[in-house]
């Protein structure tokens, strides 16, 4: 055992590790529910592949020779309380938890009726809301950020529950594991990471992936406080059994996260998809077929008069009938029906039409955009007690380096208000992990240019929760970020992202140009069911062009509203962020020169109101779309597309795009603005299309 509870590591034998865990008894009944559940496992593993062969199945990523670690965390788990993120091979921890092999068959034949994903996902992504599962992706690793999420919120909601999370060796390279485990044992989180190391990440193996001593995952954790860690031969039930106790009342305790790796062998190739017979020395395969923990526990009690071999044959050939029956019942289930392949990317419970939008016209003192944000975010954590809010640099003294989170933690706590570690991805899958547990996380990145350590949880995670477990899950995390040039940032500090994320389909995108706007907007999106990437210009957070009367308290704007800020009759304008502004500088010099022109303000990038933009361009037959991002991919395009497809024959010229140039934003003054589209590019390109 290698256990860290203080920064002075201390190492000791694997002799007192054995020692330590005699409290644990096991009868007789308890190894036979055990092996049960691990043949149980194997047994639908075997099915599905004969069902592959058939033609009646389509991919498996099967456990054989991790059953008796997974089987041991299932039982120590406390059903539907506890909460747990398996990964892919982890079928044993359901089975254990509770979960019915008819659910698991519907998952592995992509049914209708599985409550996992009811089709949507690939088999062995595992979810079930009922046993605190959240349904699991494809990709490596995103699911220990969350599990910490999840952790934090419930001790926040003064809830004790342990939360177990697991992957291969292969994972724990991921720099989002590490993360993981620097906040849970940062903030002492009863998290139990358990490494299942079968020395092979499809065909690369351990020593190839792992800079640990002798490989080992432990050993390279070996850092972090608070972090109980614990090593354990996973192919034996009986240790794995000592192993969770322990694990689970390390984390119970209070004491910290902790840290498991289980070495155990992998009987079969990493899926369907593979022939590990390709890459794996023959010794090795056989030496894996020695180990099998099915066959060391069966074993095991025969030799101790537990149990007989006809006993044991008798259970096999019982599991393997009724597996078979659990088959043919399965493959007589519903498929998914066509339609429903675009049901729940968004809520569809009617929230959104359910709100009170506009109750009353902004009519309070003046006030910037940056404090009408802070405004908002003090009224809707007054209204909500399960707001959290988190970022860097955002609890005071400092209230973020823009001032939009000044003066919430005094005002709500350290609980509710905190600094997160400078770790984006961190920032992102904790958050996620949290809104699963019913809590409303809003979170900052400091700027919008450094969110793309993040981008793997939210374009995988956050915007995909509800859409792949079938409604089940939601994840309604607002992400706020400053974005935007015209602050001599340089390449760093001025980017736009909204052309990458108006891709996410799952993913609301509002980009305010006005203070009132961003209040109202912002108080909305923290009522909302769906995720929210929530865009702030940081050049007009203090600019006075941009700030306006105060909406009160119960101001709310709905997403996918354009507003018409100026009326036109020659062109229309459609643009947003601080482009509403220049182009209305260029619009008040074009109406110098007799020239009438309507801005639309789309305000939300998605949703987009298509309505607003085709009612202007029937009225006057000419558009400009105007943005700070690049030409080339800017959401523009994307605008330019839909006018084209729905209102082409209103046109009276060419869609017209005014935009940033294809470049980086540089620093100095003179290259900024020669990048950047402003008021007087902006009037030449107006001038020449309306006179077109």
């Amino acid at each position: 055992m290698v256990r860290d509870g203080k920064s002075n590591l201390t190492k000791t034998k694997d002799k007192k590790m054995s020692n330590t865990n005699k409290s644990i008894k096991l009868s007789k009944n308890d190894l036979l529910k055990g092996l049960k559940t691990m043949l149980l496992s194997r047994t639908i593993d075997n099915k599905v592949l004969t069902l592959l062969k058939q033609g009646k199945a389509h991919f498996i990523i099967a456990g054989a020779g991790h059953e008796a670690a997974q089987v041991a965390f299932g039982e120590i788990l406390k059903p539907k309380a506890d909460w747990a993120y398996p990964y892919y091979r982890d079928q044993a921890v359901l089975l254990a938890l509770g979960v019915t092999p008819k659910n698991i068959m519907l998952e592995m034949l992509g049914k209708a009726d599985d409550p996992g994903n009811g089709g949507r996902q690939m088999p062995n992504h595992w979810g079930s809301k009922e046993f605190n599962i959240p349904s699991q992706s494809s990709p490596t690793g995103t699911q220990f950020l969350q599990a910490v999420g999840t952790a934090m919120a419930l001790r926040k909601e003064g809830k004790n529950r342990i939360v177990y999370v697991s992957s291969g060796e292969g994972t724990s390279s991921q720099g989002e594991f590490h993360e993981a485990v620097n906040w849970a044992s940062r903030a002492k989180l009863p998290v139990i990471f358990v490494i299942q190391n079968n020395k092979w990440a499809i065909s690369v193996p351990v020593e190839d992936q792992t800079a640990g001593k002798n490989a080992s995952v432990l050993e390279m954790m070996s850092g972090y406080q608070n972090l109980l860690r614990l090593k354990a031969n996973g192919t034996s039930y009986l240790e794995m059994k000592k192993i969770a106790e322990q694990a689970y009342n390390y984390a119970e305790s209070g004491k910290g996260p902790v840290l498991v790796e289980a070495s155990v062998v992998r009987l079969f190739s990493h899926s369907s998809s593979d022939d590990q017979k390709k890459y794996r020395p023959k010794d090795s395969l056989e030496e894996d077929l020695k180990k099998d923990p099915i066959d060391i526990l069966s074993d095991y009690m025969i030799k101790k008069n537990m149990l007989t071999k006809s006993a044991f044959e008798k259970m096999r050939n019982d599991l393997h009938d009724e597996i078979n029956d659990v088959a043919d019942w399965a493959l007589a289930q519903s498929d998914p029906e066509p339609e429903t392949a675009i049901k729940y990317v968004l809520d569809e419970s009617g929230l959104r039409d359910e709100l009170e939008y506009e109750a009353s016209k902004p009519s309070g003192d003046k006030v910037v955009m940056v404090d009408a944000i802070n405004h908002a975010l003090h009224e809707e954590m007054e209204r909500n007690d399960k707001i959290y809010v988190f970022g860097e640099d955002i609890a005071d003294g400092k209230g973020g380096v823009f001032t939009a989170t000044k003066g919430l933690s005094t005002k709500f706590g350290n609980e509710r208000v905190f600094n997160s570690p400078l770790a984006e991805a961190s920032i992102e899958g904790v958050a996620v992990g949290m809104a699963l547990t019913g809590v409303k996380p809003c979170v900052e990145i400091q700027f919008g240019d450094y969110i793309w350590p993040a981008f793997m949880q939210m374009r995988n995670e956050l915007a995909t929760y509800r859409y792949r477990s079938n409604n089940a899950w939601s994840t309604p995390v607002v992400t706020r970020t400053a974005i935007g040039g015209f602050i001599h940032g340089g390449l760093y500090h001025s980017q736009n992202i909204e052309g990458f994320f108006a891709h996410i389909p799952g993913l609301l995108i509002a980009y305010p140009s006005s203070a009132a706007d961003a209040k109202g907007l912002l108080k909305t999106a923290l009522r909302l069911n769906d995720p929210v990437l929530f865009l702030e210009h940081k050049g007009l957070y203090r600019q006075s062009y941009a700030s306006s009367p105060e909406p009160d308290e119960n101001y709310l704007l709905p997403f996918g509203k354009a507003n018409v800020v100026r009326e036109g009759d020659d062109l229309t304008v459609v643009t947003y962020g601080a482009m509403v502004h220049e182009s209305n500088f260029a619009a008040k010099k074009l109406e110098e020169d007799g020239f009438s022109v309507e801005i639309v303000d789309i305000r939300t990038i998605n949703p987009l109101d298509e309505e607003t933009i085709i009612k202007s361009i029937k009225k006057t037959g000419k558009v400009a779309l105007i943005h700070e991002d690049t030409l080339t991919s800017g959401f523009g395009a994307e605008i330019a597309a839909r006018i084209s497809d729905k209102a082409f024959e209103y046109l009276d010229g060419p869609v017209k795009r005014v935009a940033g140039l294809d470049t980086f934003i540089p620093f100095a003054s003179t290259l900024e603005k020669y990048v950047l589209p402003n008021r007087n590019k902006i009037y030449e390109s107006l001038k020449d299309l309306v006179a077109y």
